[in-house]
């Protein structure tokens, strides 16, 4: 899937990653894509659980060895 800008979030714990995620997205327009990379575990729920609290669909999570990929799309 393509995006318009990645997060490298490898080797942050929560609540790092979701941190700098609402930050990358206030920085993007509505459509766009960011894709985020992670190796927290609880970065699955937590990624979900944002997306839904702040409308932002997400749109795949995958896994690339240990790490999680997720592509999330700005309102």
């Amino acid at each position: 899937m393509d995006a318009n800008k990645t997060l490298d979030c490898k080797g942050l714990n929560c609540p790092m990653p979701i941190v700098k995620t609402k930050k990358a997205l206030e920085t993007m327009n509505t459509g766009e894509v960011l894709r985020i990379e992670a190796t927290d575990k609880g970065s699955k729920s937590d990624m979900a659980a944002f997306s839904s609290r702040t409308g932002n669909e997400l749109i795949e999570v995958k896994e690339e060895g240990s790490t999680f990929v997720y592509f999330i799309r700005k309102k």
